[in-house]
């Protein structure tokens, strides 16, 4: 199936700096949350052209989110979004439980500068205004942005990449599927409880949250996996 005509709900880059960074991160956003169906084949000009921008630096993101796993290569065609099963959920979903939770409670039993909390919290406030609005790919993109910079106080690189691994391998189906009302703004407002906790050096409380949240991918929003559709 192809997306040439299709319309996917993106924002414009006319005029931006790290042209490519930025179309790179928003559409990895994009096939995480959703936005972009698996199974569908989308062009570089055709995104481009909703970008506001040429063709070239599209391409190039489109090409690192396919050494990523994200989409795959259709030739003479684009690009095609990639599907996950339930079962490769689960797997991604444990290891992360695995090594996020511990690793909150350790950095929360370390303590952490009222600065590095100060940092964070306009991130927590702006996955929240996210959800508000519902802007998927904004509320997946700023959510991985805020659990990466926690993780790092951890002093641990291989693990925030690791971590940064499986975040992007997600995919949360659910998301466009959740009715309006609160369910996405609570479980976005928890990573300002979660800086609460950890301000108050509440390493038990922390780790819980971490855990309860990671399981809010799974058993909220990542529902029915999509299957890819043959060329």
């Amino acid at each position: 199936m192809s997306a040439d005509g299709a319309t996917v709900s993106l924002p414009s880059f006319r005029g931006r700096r790290n042209l490519r960074q930025e179309i790179t991160e928003t559409l990895r956003g994009a096939v995480i949350s959703g936005e972009m169906t698996p199974g569908v084949v989308y062009s570089a000009p055709s995104l481009a052209e909703q970008f506001g921008v040429s063709p070239t630096p599209v391409r190039e993101a489109l090409l690192d989110l396919a050494k990523e796993g994200l989409v795959g290569v259709v030739r003479n065609k684009g690009f095609r979004v990639t599907a996950l099963s339930p079962q490769e959920l689960d797997d991604i979903t444990e290891l992360r439980a695995l090594i996020e939770p511990p690793t909150v409670r350790r950095i929360t039993e370390a303590g952490v500068p009222a600065r590095a909390i100060k940092r964070l919290r306009p991130l927590a406030a702006s996955i929240e205004k996210a959800a508000a609005r519902r802007d998927f790919i904004a509320h997946v993109t700023i959510d991985m942005q805020f659990h990466l910079a926690l993780l790092e106080l951890a002093g641990n690189p291989r693990l925030v990449e690791t971590v940064k691994t499986l975040r992007t391998s997600s995919r949360i189906y659910g998301l466009r599927r959740l009715p309006e009302g609160e369910v996405l703004f609570n479980s976005s407002h928890e990573h300002a409880e979660l800086l609460d906790l950890i301000e108050a050096g509440d390493a038990d409380g922390a780790e819980a949250l971490m855990r309860r949240h990671i399981g809010h991918v799974r058993g909220i929003w990542s529902e029915e996996a999509p299957t890819n559709e043959s060329d």
